[in-house]
């Protein structure tokens, strides 16, 4: 795979992986641990009494409290797999990376991680011999994890089951998709043909999926060469080893240079699997699979699929009413450096429409919702989106309007 390179990319990578909160609340807790039992050993606070006992007696504590706190975590590690499963197994695969980006387990497992380490650290500070000073502070702190992590694991059961209700995963689905959508570019009504001849095809180095494209830094590339790029596959789109990823362009007047293979893709980041934020199309491809499992004979969940389908109807009325969205990079003068085409109108009805009417079959809720969806759309909707419209309204329907 293609890994992201750039450090854009690369951030943008860190902060939605699943490790970052836990790792960062076990750094915490170590170097809190050490500051403190330094500190206090080294400063000798007058903080004596605030949890009175000797060393043999404060061993034993922390023992107790480490050992609870792995079984803690491998809780939370066992519930949270379930939660994977029972999701995968009853909505879509595609949903997995939702609670994989929860902060709240996260912060759950990094709670309980931080409590272990914090109570390791003090256990190895604490003196041989007694009459020697004591960390008592460190101790309590230890008393305070504990306490703290017992009712971050009340919430958390709490959260849990709440999270894995049907309808928070659509709401979810339909928020993270509202926020690829306002980072869509807005039209400016001028041309993006690029009109130059095809001087040069980059393929791509590896199988997969199109999951960012840094559009500033092949722009760069563009200037830096003097010629203007389009990006064949749009980001959610599988490409093949050796498929068409990126085509220069020569522009008018210019000596166009060959652009290197390797820094073009720099610029576009194969994965396995698909991501929010350029990809629009995801979110509804996470709505469709949700909407016909839930109409499948074996599940036959017609109220899911009415929900899952009531969301994907407010995602698509935001962009009846917007121009098939194309990502653009211009020069002062007009020219155009770089070109991207996002998932057409027309694909997004397809996921939705067509594909939930064709598992619906006979089930009178759902038609009478799409067909209602489609009218709706139809009200608001531009002239470019209105023909793939009306052609999948019945044809009564269609006569009508």
């Amino acid at each position: 795979m293609s890994r992201p390179r750039t450090l854009s990319a690369r951030l943008a990578e860190v902060r939605e992986s699943f490790w970052l909160v836990p790792g960062m609340f076990a750094v915490g807790a170590v170097v809190a641990a050490v500051g403190l039992s330094m500190l206090e050993l080294q400063l000798d606070l007058p903080i004596e009494g605030i949890l009175p006992s000797n060393p043999a007696g404060a061993r034993s504590l922390l023992s107790s409290i480490i050992t609870a706190m792995i079984s803690f975590t491998a809780l939370v590690f066992s519930i949270t797999v379930v939660a994977l499963q029972l999701a995968s197994s009853q909505y879509t695969p595609r949903v997995l990376r939702t609670f994989l980006q929860d902060r709240i387990i996260q912060a759950t497992l990094g709670t309980f991680v931080a409590t272990f380490l914090f109570a390791m650290v003090v256990l190895a500070a604490l003196p041989a011999r007694d009459g020697e000073r004591f960390p008592e502070l460190s101790l309590a702190m230890s008393m305070l994890l504990v306490l703290a992590s017992s009712g971050v694991f009340i919430y958390y059961l709490h959260h849990i089951t709440t999270v894995m209700r049907v309808s928070h995963i659509i709401a979810s689905i339909g928020a993270q998709t509202r926020r690829s959508i306002a980072r869509l570019p807005a039209p400016d009504g001028r041309s993006a043909v690029v009109p130059g001849e095809v001087t040069q095809t980059v393929p791509a180095p590896d199988p997969g999926m199109i999951t960012h494209v840094d559009i500033p830094l092949l722009a760069r590339l563009a200037r830096g060469h003097d010629c203007a790029i389009t990006v064949v596959p749009a980001p959610g789109d599988f490409v093949v080893e050796g498929a068409p990823l990126v085509r220069v362009h020569r522009t008018a007047g210019a000596t166009t240079r060959p652009v290197p293979s390797d820094e073009v893709n720099q610029g576009v980041t194969i994965d396995m699997e698909r991501t929010p934020g350029q990809d629009v199309g995801f979110g509804f491809r996470q709505l469709a699979d949700i909407a016909e499992r839930a109409l499948s004979p074996a599940v036959n969940d017609v109220t899911t699929a009415v929900r899952a389908v009531q969301e994907a109807h407010d995602l698509l009325r935001r962009l009846a009413n917007r121009p098939d969205p194309v990502h653009v990079v211009r020069d002062d003068d007009g020219t155009v450096r770089v070109r991207m085409n996002g998932v057409p109108y027309d694909i997004l009805l397809a996921m939705v429409v067509d594909d939930v009417r064709l598992v619906a079959g006979e089930q009178p809720r759902v038609a009478r919702l799409l067909d209602a969806v489609l009218r709706d759309l139809a009200t608001v909707a531009l002239p470019a989106h209105r023909t793939a419209i009306v052609r999948r309204l019945p044809s009564t329907s269609a006569g009508s309007h």
